[in-house]
């Protein structure tokens, strides 16, 4: 249908569609297309096309004065359809815009979606494909943010949980159901005062960015629930909004958490889209400028993959870096989001093949006065080649600290070796950050999204991934992790006690670590997975928080919530800077001290010893590198912690300390009771793999 709609020339900038309250701005980038039409959409789903005749730097853009919040559109282009040199033009296919600030609807996997024909990819395939996408949606900019203020909680005393959107509440007896699994249900004071009594601080929301589900999936009745496959990086996912209007539905659910001093942090995906390899779909970037956004091989019909889904962004290009940083700005200046946790962080600091931390994306991050404000975390591996980098980032990163996950794992299922590389973990990984980092570079975790949580972290030796449909070729095979005797689910008390003991020691080792710590939604109520340890396509209660488990399991959480108070109450846990080993005001220990069993400080060989799982750790609370609000230096207690990862008894002679009048016993991992008890012994049995956690009296 040819336009009826009014038309003035409009602005190349902003990109997108930018209402303001008469009429709305389209602007879209194309440096290859011929010319391009605005595609508009009544509620009847009748087509109105717009022509976009005025063109600035690339831009093709329009205003429409009687355009209003809410109009559905999409672009098309015409141009040269010429695979072998990468180019996708056609103008059958409706494209979505790479700015849309709401997009609505699911992929209809229909051959339309796709620019070649199935049984010839030299032929175009001309089917118009407008009925089988979604379509862009004109946002409305209006949301009373009220007094809303970032948290701002420094990172040191920052404590993360991680968690899916739909999966968190799709449950929760105490939520309407009309607003389970939603953002709306995420914003509710039972699921607030949840956090708040655990002792969180920031929420680590897997990817919120509109996504799709993947053709393969579908086709098995299967979905992508994790998320990690975007096609819409300004777009809240619909999926998870209970109303018309995603983009307040996820102001609100912000707004609510930030009233209650709870940071939010996004995982992002801009290291690739749901559009795949030269086989996939045309969807958006392909068909309005493959070149400008995509790495493309030497042979430019293929696409280089860093990150196992078919194409990676080319974050080389300036235009694909303007997407990625318009994109992170709007979320922090338009969401009020706090952060962001980058996945393959590797893909996008990339330059022609090798990982440079000094790449130009993490140049503009650093001088952007916006994106440098928040938290920034960095997933620092891809698939590629020399793509494993933790501790390469920049100072001003944090890391997701895959050795810390490693060491903690193999360490209390008993492996030889480990108490260096332990020592090394606990105390913030200073061997991989070093130079201007400080502990708060260290995002520690036993356990997240991918791969077992900590109650099957305890319970299965094996993955157990039926359920996906792969024939158990998904998923880590090597889980470092440990069944405590029997696989799965087990009526053996035993067994069972001697597992929430060890989620006991993990959980104490975690939260009492220096650096971040990260906790998995629902290990904190001994949530399980049955053994699957890569649930992306579950969509169902496989993967969901089953909220019944909180009362079952009381006192698990009980335990969290106290180790996050001690954690909280005492900075001697989470300091801002590194162990020294020096001494301070005296004291004959220094800030830090190991000892051995015997009670004398450990030498040189003892890390050496490979069969030692027995170790002590004095960290001198005189010495919290820690200003209080006037400046005032900080004073905290001392605490010895006493670790044992062997299958027996330890018998440990507790060192002198000076100016110690004794010891008070804080836990003991071997129960789930926390409660100071008097020690009044100078000799004290750690029990077979356990924590006992001692305070200093002076």
């Amino acid at each position: 249908m040819t336009t009826t709609h009014r038309v003035w020339p409009g602005h190349p900038r902003p990109l997108g569609a930018t209402h303001d309250g008469r009429g709305t701005n389209f602007s879209v980038f194309s440096s290859t297309a011929d010319s391009v039409i605005l595609c508009l959409f009544d509620r009847h789903g009748v087509e109105t096309r717009v022509p976009l005749t005025e063109v600035d730097a690339h831009c093709w853009h329009a205003y429409l004065p009687d355009v209003g919040a809410g109009t559905r559109y999409g672009f098309r282009t015409e141009g040269r359809w010429a695979p072998s040199e990468g180019l996708w033009h056609h103008p059958s296919k409706l494209l979505i815009d790479p700015y849309a600030r709401m997009i609505d609807g699911d992929v209809e996997w229909d051959p339309s979606c796709f620019s070649y024909e199935f049984d010839d990819p030299d032929r175009p395939q001309t089917a118009d494909s407008a009925a089988a996408v979604p379509k862009s949606v004109v946002a409305s900019p209006w949301f009373d943010w009220g007094h809303d203020r970032p948290p701002a909680i420094p990172m040191h005393k920052t404590v993360v949980y991680e968690l899916h959107v739909k999966g968190f509440t799709a449950l929760h007896p105490d939520i309407p159901p009309a607003l389970r699994g939603t953002y709306a249900g995420l914003a509710e004071p039972v699921v607030i005062d949840h956090l708040l009594n655990l002792g969180v601080t920031a929420v680590e929301l897997q990817p919120v960015h509109a996504f799709l589900h993947d053709h393969h999936l579908v086709e098995k009745g299967l979905r992508n629930y994790w998320g990690y496959n975007t096609i819409g990086f300004f777009a809240p996912h619909r999926g998870y909004a209970a109303g018309a209007d995603p983009v307040a539905e996820f102001k609100h659910m912000v707004k609510s958490l930030h009233s209650a001093g709870i940071e939010v942090i996004l995982d992002v995906v801009y290291n690739h889209t749901a559009e795949g390899n030269h086989l996939g779909p045309t969807l958006s970037l392909r068909g309005l400028d493959n070149h400008e956004y995509y790495r493309l091989e030497e042979d430019p019909r293929y696409y280089r993959d860093y990150t196992g889904t078919g194409n990676t962004l080319d974050m080389r290009n300036p235009h694909a870096l303007q997407l990625v940083m318009d994109s992170l700005r709007y979320w922090v200046t338009e969401m009020h989001v706090d952060g962001f946790r980058f996945d393959l962080a590797s893909a996008l600091a990339r330059g022609l093949h090798e990982v440079d931390r000094l790449g130009s994306f993490f140049d503009l991050i650093q001088q952007d006065p916006v994106v440098n404000g928040v938290k920034l975390i960095a997933e620092p591996w891809d698939i590629g080649e020399g793509g494993y980098q933790v501790g390469n980032f920049p100072p001003m990163w944090s890391e997701w600290n895959g050795r810390y996950r490693d060491t903690v794992r193999d360490y209390w299922r008993g492996e030889p070796a480990t108490i260096a590389e332990f020592a090394y973990r606990f105390t913030g990984s200073s061997d991989l950050y070093a130079g201007d980092s400080s502990p708060g570079s260290s995002i520690n975790f036993v356990t997240a999204h991918d791969g077992f949580t900590m109650a099957d972290l305890v319970s299965y030796n094996d993955k157990h991934n039926e359920a996906n449909l792969e024939g158990g070729n998904d998923g880590e095979s090597h889980n470092r992790s440990w069944n405590c005797g029997v696989e799965g689910p087990t009526a053996d008390d035993a067994v069972n006690e001697l597992r929430e003991r060890q989620v006991r020691n993990m959980l104490t080792t975690l939260l009492l670590s220096q650096g971040v710590p990260m906790l998995l939604a629902g290990d904190e109520m001994g949530r399980t997975q049955q053994g699957n340890n890569n649930v992306y396509c579950q969509d169902n209660e496989l993967s969901w928080v089953d909220w019944s488990l909180l009362e079952q399991n009381a006192e698990l959480f009980d335990f969290t919530a106290a180790l996050l108070r001690l954690r909280r109450d005492h900075p001697v846990f989470r300091r801002r800077r590194w162990f020294t080993g020096r001494s301070v005001r005296g004291d004959e220990v220094g800030d830090i001290a190991w000892y051995r069993p015997d009670g004398s400080v450990m030498q040189d060989q003892d890390w050496e010893v490979g069969f030692a799982k027995a170790l002590g750790v004095l960290l001198n609370g005189r010495s919290v590198p820690d200003p209080g609000p006037r400046g005032e230096r900080i004073v905290d207690d001392t605490f010895l912690l006493l670790f044992n990862a062997h299958h027996g008894a330890t018998r440990w002679t507790l060192p002198e300390v000076a100016d110690a009048r004794g010891f008070t016993r804080v836990l003991d991992t071997r129960s789930h009771r926390v409660r100071e008890r008097a020690v009044r012994t100078p000799r004290l049995v750690v029990g077979p793999r356990s924590v006992v956690v001692l305070r200093v009296e002076r």
